[in-house]
């Protein structure tokens, strides 16, 4: 259960931002799911109105009781309706900021016919900043998510990989496993109408093939109408480089790690090579992950320190490139900030990165690692394990 300082502390510096920028604001309605985890410590059907002046009520749908159960929130009330929500709110305003990539329009017209607001604004990069600085509470529970991570990426895979096992069923096994050790059942990703059951599981070429989102490996997946897991069809082989990005949460905040394993024989030296290099620029930015560094100039001082052959293919493969070397991470995969071009606002202490240099090679599949660090005055301070990875399974 959150604890209720912990949500008072994440709503004074919510109240902050929004004053700071906005400063003529009077409400804010929130409705997503993890957004109103952050705040409430809840996930239950229903709205948190935050106002300028007053205190935030969370009115609730469905269910009621169960909110009471979950939340130390100071004021939860039942609704029927947006109607009984209205009823009871003095309206401030002709603007409600709220999550405009969250919500759908049918939601936000429901809201409106009972909240008349004549405006609607975007809270999103309000939000997004508030949670991106991680406290000490939240800090614990990314450690302990890396601890598990750790263990079973680097320790208890090998023993699992066996020879004509499909993609699929190393994520199923893989599935169970991390839950038994305290995996959380879910990966939540922020990207619009993007479902994700674990990560990337790849074997071979198999990490080439595109992804359905924005992302530096690939995966077949179970097929076109479920692009999730692994393939059914592609069998582990003799000499195959397996690649596993998947992700790992604990009491909802989540890790980010890749790990790659050389089945039955080690690869070529050349493409062990392009692993380390990946390797060396994920220490490279972990290194400038300090409070003050800006997150474009760190994007450009690694890109400009790569050499023209290795920048082919380098996070991604072919026409499938994206343009950053790593994420922030929380309650979802994928947060703020972004180290790549365009993000100017200095990291802060205590912000949560995942930093993800990968490579595509012809017919072998992605190299590279992934790691979740948080930044420190001394750089970044890694929560998933120092495995360099290529770890060789016999």
């Amino acid at each position: 259960m959150s604890p209720l300082s912990e949500l008072e502390n994440r709503m004074a510096r919510f109240h902050a931002q929004m004053d700071n920028k906005y400063p003529d604001w009077e409400y804010t309605a929130i409705f997503g799911k993890v957004n109103l985890y952050y705040f409430t410590g809840t996930m239950q059907d229903g709205v948190l109105l935050i106002s300028k002046r007053d205190d935030a009520v969370f009115w609730v749908r469905n269910s009621y009781s169960r909110a009471l159960d979950e939340s130390t929130f100071n004021d939860i009330r039942p609704m029927e309706s947006f109607r009984d929500a209205a009823k009871e709110t003095t309206i401030t305003g002709d603007t409600v900021y709220t999550e405009t990539e969250v919500i759908s329009y049918a939601h936000l017209q429901r809201f409106v016919k009972y909240f008349p607001f004549k405006h609607i604004a975007s809270a999103d990069r309000i939000i997004a900043d508030v949670r991106s600085v991680k406290s000490e509470y939240e800090l614990a529970l990314m450690k302990k998510s890396g601890d598990i991570h750790r263990h079973v990426k680097e320790e208890l895979v090998p023993d699992i990989l066996r020879e004509g096992m499909s993609e699929a069923e190393l994520g199923t096994e893989l599935y169970q496993i991390m839950i038994r050790e305290g995996h959380q059942g879910i990966v939540r990703f922020g990207m619009f109408d993007t479902e994700v059951r674990m990560g990337h599981i790849g074997f071979g070429e198999s990490s080439l093939y595109p992804s359905y989102f924005n992302g530096a490996s690939g995966n077949r997946g179970i097929g076109p109408y479920a692009p999730v897991l692994g393939s059914p069809d592609r069998k582990l082989k003799y000499g195959d480089l397996v690649y596993l990005d998947v992700g790992c949460g604990y009491h909802g905040y989540q890790t980010d790690k890749t790990m790659t394993y050389m089945f039955g024989k080690s690869l070529p030296d050349e493409v062990i090579e392009m692993h380390y290099k990946c390797v060396d620029v994920q220490n490279a930015v972990a290194s400038m992950l300090k409070p003050g560094m800006v997150p474009s100039l760190i994007y450009k001082t690694i890109m400009d320190d790569l050499d023209e052959d290795f920048k082919k293919d380098f996070m991604g493969y072919k026409e499938r490139v994206v343009k950053f070397l790593g994420h922030g991470i929380g309650l979802q995969i994928d947060e703020m900030p972004v180290i790549a071009k365009g993000f100017d606002e200095p990291l802060a202490e205590n912000m949560t990165l995942a930093i993800e240099p990968k490579k595509g090679i012809k017919d072998i599949g992605i190299v590279g690692i992934e790691n979740t660090f948080v930044v420190t005055p001394k750089g970044g301070e890694c929560f998933t394990g120092n495995n360099p990875g290529m770890i060789l399974v016999y």
